[in-house]
């Protein structure tokens, strides 16, 4: 009797030591699997949201940014990335809650074809790590922002990696800028990985 029981948990820990290996190894290679799935239902909501907005007394016109701020946990945009064969949506706001169901905009940056700053957060190993692979991004490769309102392209400018407390990379410079923002390097949040782009069409 004590040895089926010893085998049988000598099982069970090398069935779950098997998976915590699994898990870890999907984590390095992609992204954390558990938050992934979390996160891709999120996405479906927010492409929902995205498609069907709450009626307002103020209706999208083309090349016209709305003159009312975003709500926060609102779908504001799609954003997509040829070269990297990626796209999500975007949720108002970089709380923590936000993060988890995509990229964030950053709430006291401007929206696309406001001729400002437009910022964007996103995680890089969790939650679907939306922006895991942005560091591939390199000089003159497209961005669009799709809002209600008509697409916007940018092209990619240029990288850098900052501190943690560095605000100025979304300060105002004059056009109209797109700033991708997140953890860097993977695994880690000591610093932050910043893609700055520039717009080259508008509706």
């Amino acid at each position: 009797m004590l040895k089926s029981t010893l085998r049988f948990v000598a099982s069970v820990l090398m069935v779950s030591g098997a998976l915590m290996l699994a898990d870890a190894g999907a984590t390095l290679l992609w992204q954390e699997p558990v938050s992934a799935f979390m996160a891709q239902r999120q996405q479906n909501q927010l492409e929902e949201a995205f498609a069907n907005p709450p009626a307002t007394k103020e209706a999208p016109r083309q090349g016209r940014p709305p003159r009312r701020k975003p709500l926060p946990g609102q779908a504001v945009a799609q954003i997509l990335f040829p070269s990297l064969n990626r796209k999500y949506y975007v949720i108002e706001g970089t709380a923590t809650t936000d993060l988890r169901k995509g990229p964030g905009h950053y709430p006291d940056t401007a929206l696309p074809g406001q001729n400002k700053t437009v910022a964007i957060a996103g995680h890089r190993t969790t939650y679907g790590a939306p922006f895991r692979t942005i560091d591939k991004l390199e000089p003159g490769d497209r961005i669009d922002m799709r809002m209600r309102y008509g697409t916007y392209v940018y092209r990619v400018q240029k990288t850098r990696i900052v501190a943690p407390t560095e605000t100025s990379v979304t300060d105002n410079v004059g056009y109209d800028r797109l700033v991708l923002t997140a953890c860097h390097p993977l695994y880690s949040a000591a610093q932050r990985i910043v893609v700055f782009a520039k717009l080259v069409k508008r509706p």
